[in-house]
Parts: structure tokens; C-alpha cells; sequence
């Protein structure tokens, strides 16, 4: 047996496996046994040549998910997985257990994480069970293409699927129907209902890439049933075009019996639609893990008409009230204990409460009687909720162009959205995630509510956004000041040169956004296949006092191979065609040291003299490794005004409150 020493962080000498008996974490008695969960010499190991979990099912296998040596790794859909490079003791990983490459055990009080990966294996490497009280997802998919081509079959010469930066599309290929095999495979443990249902969508669809759709989205879903709390619940977001198969599929996951909602997001006004009623809602499908779910119940306001109805009736002291039942109906029935007389009145079906209880309400004035002699209750509108809530939400406007809250991310969902979910299925302290988090709009809700969270993204460009918002919202960042607000950690962004090569290595284009996101900087186009005319991202600014609306500009472009002096000559005729906008500096960031003659080259460009008094070279030169160690930074006017991303409006904070919830010395 190879087991693992008392302070535990290591793997036994031998082909570097736990032994096939017990396998320790650390002397806490965190073990699994041999039968299952082991990381045994016979297929389930960390191997010294491939560092994989073992070859079949929902693992990181070596035929699907290769997890090298520096802790970097391919999906099986062509999907990014960019893990932290340095060991595995995360806070969450030190008190879990593995079973077939899937975390097991429960976590305690995780941080707020940001993981940028695929969130399939985000789930299974960094999750444990039932460890998460609130999930909320909206799962991308291209509901703007055309109907039909989504459910036509398809061969199997395509490329692997990807899914960019803004681009919502699933295609049926080879990585397509591994996925579909998997899923067909992973789900026998829902009772069978998961693999009927596949076998079923591919008997009607066929291989389409609306199966593509729902064979990526199975084990996804059968892994975030696995990381919700018995008294957890989830809300799966969704237009027409797929909702009725992700009903079917949640069905099979949570099982029917724990539906309990479709709620309907009318999430724009009425438009022309051809031939067809107007398309002006979404679909937002409300699960539960058990019949112990939070629940908080939420209400509406009372329509205008509905006051003036009801509550038509004001006391001497001006207080508007109405008047209901405190008597019971027929259709009610009697009840022995509730049938008394009282003031010399006996209801026919008895009272509606105990006589205490009516002693009490009446000595407070809360029973008022009619001249025909009959009581009511008294109910004043100020001390009342408003009305249950209805699953049909049409008061909560979709974000406009002119709305506060907007960051320009397409599929940005309003905060008010959020506020009710995550109000309605949490408490202040419970986790929340979302894994598609896009623009963060959960996340940043979860923040403002005082839930820990955590936010997977398969984009630089997505996690970069929502560090922006954070700051802007809450003035929080992944590294906080001591004593300062709570913050939160970023799991799987490069952190040495190392890891940067890898992911420059595996796909240049996210490579490109977790670059420009090293200076603040916002991509200059959210599509890889289109031209960038020279400019990869931009820095605005403002630093002429005396025309304020003069916005100035930093371009940049992003070198990850082989670069001389020609790439700066290229920038410098960026540069003077970009004049006209504003570009008055023009930075190239490189993975490689820049030559002597590229230096001399930039140094030929010239000082651009700020009217602020500062002079900044107009061509600059940083490498990606002194951008990571804090020795270089761009030269530029600092005015405290880098316009980058639409901002996101100050949040205002309870700290005391914040602090007493996410207090470490209560972890």
C-alpha cells in the first residue's frame, strides 16, 4: 500500500499512484475505498509519462482530456481547459475526495471564484458534492440561426466545435457524438432516465446540432446535480428554440417530481414576426434537489386597480385598510375546535382562529363589524407583502441601450432578473454559481446580496469583463487589501511565462484577450475570424484639461511568435492611421524578448508630451513575463479614466454586515 504522509499532499513514489487498498488525503481520514474510488494502479492513476485520470466515462481520460505535467490540458469538445498551473492543495481540493477524476465530499464556505475553462471539467476537478445552494445558468446557443439547419444530421468531417468569445453555436461533429456516447454512458446513475432520454432526442433529431446541443449539455447538468445541496435549487435559462428538449432533459436529470416551475421572462415588447406570433419571451425552468428547498416567497405590488377595490376603507388615524374573512365559508367546512360564540355571534361554519386569537385581534382593533352585524378582519395595506409571486415575470425590463447597467455583452441579462432569483431559492452567506457567467451579471448579484459565488467562463474575454465589474460595482479585486472588502480568487489564468506559452500554445485567440486583460485592456474584436486592421485591443483616456471631450487612445497589438523589428515598423503605421481616432501611443506585447533592432526601431517613433506635463514614448515594447512580475507597465498619462469597459454603476455595500458574514476566523 502507498499511502500519503500526515501532512498529505503527495503521491506515493511509485508510478506515482495511492496504493490499491486505502487512498489517503492528508491524516484527517479523508479516504476512499479500493473498490471505487481509488486511484488505483489499473486504469484510475496519476501516471509519471501522462499525469491523467484513467481512460473511460466522465473522467479527464487520455483519450479525451489530457491534463499535462504543468497542469494544462485540451477538452474533448475543443473547449480550453487552462488550470492553475501550480499543485492542486486548493482550498477546495484539500478536503475532498477523488472518484473517477470528480471531487466528492463536502465543501465548507468556499471563496468567491472566478474559473476560466470549460465548465465541465471546472466542475469535476474543483467541486465537490453538495457543496453549492443556488445555481443559475444560461447556457449559450445559437437561437439565431436558422431553425432548420439545427436539426439537420450532419457527417463527421467537421472540425472540433469552439465556442468564441460572444459566438453561441454548437455544431454535431466527432467531438459532438464522443459527447453524446458519454452522456448516454455517465447518466446510468439517474436512474436510467438520462441515457433513455438521449437515445430518444437521437432517434427524433438525429446526429443535428441540436443533439450536439443537448449531448454537451447532459453531463453538464448530471455534474451541477451533484454539486447542489439537498435543500438546493436551480434555474435553467432558455428561449424557445431548444426549451422544450432542456424541459425533457432536466426531467430526466432532477427528476419530474422536482420541477416546480416554468417562468416566463417577456424580455422585450411586441415586434413583427413573419408569419408567426411575436417571439417576446424566454423560458426559465425552476428546479429543486429535494422537497427541503429554500424557499422565500416573493411578491408583487398591487395594481392600481386592485387598490382602489380593495382597499377602500381609511381609520381616524389615515391608515388605508380592507376588510376580509374571519369566519369561515361553506366551501370550508366546520370545525369543532373553531365553533364558539363570541360577542353573542355564532358563525354557522365556525370561526376561522381560536378564540385567543380573535380576543387578541379584536382588542387591537383589527375586528370591525358591519351594520348587519357580521365581523370582518381588519388588514392594513401598509403592513402587506403584495401578492404572491406569479411564474409570469413581464415586469422587469430586458437591458436597453440607454440602461445603466449595461456593459455591451450581447446576452446580458438585467440585474433585477438575478436579484429575484437569487432572493427567492438563498440566504445571505450561501453559495451561488453559475457556470456560464458571461458578463458576471450573477455573480455581481450574488455579491451585492451577500452570497459567496462562484463563476466559470470559457473566455478570457468574459472573465476579464467581470473583474471590471467587480471593481467598478464593489471595489473589489482578486487580490484585496487586507482589511478591505471581501475579494475573491481566479482559478486557471496563466501565472509564470510557463503557463502563458501553453496557453498562447493551445489557442492564440484567448491568449490574446488574457494579454490585453494584463494592462486593463479590452479586446478590439470579440471575432477571430474577422480583420483587426492592425489593432488587437485599446486603452482610452482623457488628459487635455482644456477639451475634456478629447478621448485619446492606446493601441496595442499582441505578439505571440516570433517577432523583430518589422512587427514594430508594422505598429508605428497603426499608429499614424489611427491618429485621426485619437491613438497618440501604440504598445506591442510580446511572449519573446524584443531585439536590439527592435528597440532602436521604437525608440525612432518619438515622445508623446501629455498636456499634463508627463512625456511617454509613443511606440513601447513589454513583454508578457514583466508584465506578470510587476517590472514593466505601459507609459501613459495615468488619469484615473481608462474607458475600456462600460462601466458598471457603484453598488452600495453593507460592510459591517458583509464582515460578519464572511468573516475568515468563521471558515
Amino acid at each position: 500500500m502507498t499511502s500519503v504522509g500526515a501532512k498529505g499532499n503527495h503521491f506515493g513514489a511509485n508510478g506515482n499512484h495511492v496504493g490499491a487498498k486505502r487512498s489517503y488525503f492528508g491524516a484527517n481520514g479523508n479516504l476512499n475505498g479500493a473498490s471505487e474510488n481509488h486511484f488505483g494502479a489499473t486504469g484510475n492513476h496519476f501516471s509519471a509519462s501522462g499525469n491523467h485520470f484513467g481512460a473511460n466515462g466522465d473522467h479527464f481520460g487520455a483519450n479525451k482530456t489530457l491534463v499535462r505535467a504543468n497542469g494544462w490540458g485540451q477538452g474533448a469538445a475543443g473547449w480550453p481547459i487552462t488550470f492553475r498551473p501550480d499543485p492542486i492543495p486548493d482550498p477546495i481540493l484539500s478536503t475532498r475526495h477523488h472518484r473517477a477524476g470528480r471531487l466528492t465530499g463536502h465543501m465548507e464556505t468556499p471563496p468567491n471564484t472566478l474559473y476560466y475553462g470549460d465548465n465541465l471539467e471546472i466542475l469535476r476537478r474543483y467541486v465537490g458534492d453538495e457543496c453549492v445552494d443556488l445555481i443559475y445558468l444560461d447556457p449559450p446557443f445559437n437561437s439565431n440561426a436558422d431553425y432548420n439547419v439545427l436539426f439537420a444530421e450532419k457527417d463527421h468531417t467537421e472540425a472540433a466545435a469552439q465556442i468564441m468569445a460572444f459566438g453561441d453555436t454548437w455544431k454535431w461533429d466527432e467531438a459532438a457524438a464522443r459527447a453524446f456516447h458519454e452522456a448516454v454512458q455517465s447518466g446510468a446513475g439517474q436512474g436510467g432516465r438520462v441515457p433513455a432520454a438521449m437515445q430518444g432526442f437521437h432517434a427524433m433529431l438525429g446526429e443535428s446540432d441540436m443533439l450536439a446541443y443537448l449531448a454537451m449539455m447532459a453531463p453538464r447538468l448530471i455534474e451541477l446535480r451533484r454539486v447542489l445541496k439537498p435543500t438546493g435549487s436551480i434555474y435553467l435559462h432558455c428561449d424557445p428554440t431548444a426549451s422544450h428538449y432542456l424541459k425533457m432533459l432536466m426531467d430526466a436529470v432532477f427528476g419530474a417530481e422536482n420541477f416546480r416551475n416554468e417562468i416566463v421572462w417577456k424580455r422585450t415588447g411586441s415586434h413583427n414576426d413573419a408569419k408567426r406570433f411575436a417571439d417576446v419571451k424566454d423560458s426559465i425552468f425552476y428546479y429543486v434537489k429535494s422537497r427541503g428547498a429554500i424557499w422565500n416567497p416573493q411578491h408583487v405590488e398591487h395594481s392600481e386597480h386592485y387598490l382602489k377595490t380593495h382597499y377602500n376603507k381609511k381609520d381616524t388615524a389615515g391608515r388605508i385598510y380592507r376588510l376580509d374573512n374571519i369566519i369561515r365559508s361553506a366551501s370550508m367546512g366546520p370545525r369543532p375546535n373553531l365553533s364558539y360564540e363570541y360577542k353573542e355571534f355564532t358563525p354557522k361554519w365556525g370561526w376561522r382562529v381560536k378564540r385567543e386569537k380573535l380576543e387578541s385581534l379584536d382588542a387591537d382593533g383589527r375586528i370591525e363589524w358591519t351594520k348587519s352585524g357580521t365581523p370582518y378582519l381588519v388588514r392594513y395595506l401598509d403592513e402587506q407583502k403584495g401578492a404572491a409571486m406569479p411564474a409570469l415575470w413581464d415586469d422587469i425590463p430586458p437591458i436597453n441601450s440607454q440602461a445603466q447597467e449595461r456593459l455591451g455583452y450581447p446576452t446580458q441579462k438585467p440585474e433585477a432578473l438575478l436579484e429575484r432569483i437569487i432572493n427567492a431559492s438563498s440566504n445571505e452567506g450561501d453559495v451561488v454559481l453559475d457556470p456560464f457567467c458571461g458578463c458576471g451579471t450573477a455573480v455581481a448579484v450574488a455579491q451585492k446580496l451577500n452570497r459567496r459565488w462562484i463563476g466559470i467562463d470559457v473566455t478570457h474575454l468574459a472573465i476579464n469583463l467581470i473583474k471590471h465589474r467587480l471593481w467598478d460595482a464593489f471595489k473589489v479585486t482578486d487580490a484585496p487589501v487586507e482589511g478591505g472588502p471581501v475579494g475573491y480568487k481566479v482559478v486557471g489564468e496563466p501565472t509564470d511565462l510557463k503557463g502563458a506559452e501553453q496557453l498562447a500554445g493551445e489557442d492564440r485567440f484567448q491568449f490574446q484577450s488574457w494579454a490585453l486583460g494584463l494592462v486593463k485592456a479590452r479586446t478590439a474584436s470579440s471575432d477571430r475570424k474577422g480583420a483587426d486592421k492592425g489593432v488587437d485591443g485599446r486603452l482610452f483616456f482623457h488628459d487635455d484639461p482644456d477639451n475634456v471631450a478629447a478621448t485619446k487612445q492606446v493601441i496595442l497589438q499582441v505578439k505571440s511568435g516570433k517577432v523583430s523589428a518589422r512587427d514594430v515598423r508594422d505598429l508605428k503605421g497603426v499608429l499614424d492611421r489611427e491618429k485621426a481616432g485619437g491613438a497618440v501611443i501604440g504598445v506591442l506585447m510580446t511572449l519573446e524578448e524584443p531585439t536590439a533592432p527592435m528597440r532602436a526601431e521604437a525608440a525612432g517613433a518619438g515622445i508623446y508630451d501629455s498636456p499634463w506635463g508627463t512625456s511617454h514614448a509613443k511606440v513601447q515594447i513589454l513583454t508578457i513575463e514583466g508584465l506578470l512580475n510587476g517590472t514593466e507597465r505601459i507609459g501613459m498619462p495615468q488619469t484615473g479614466d481608462l474607458r475600456t469597459f462600460r462601466k458598471a454603476p457603484r453598488a452600495k455595500r453593507d460592510r459591517k454586515r458583509e464582515r460578519e458574514l464572511f468573516d475568515p476566523a468563521d471558515d
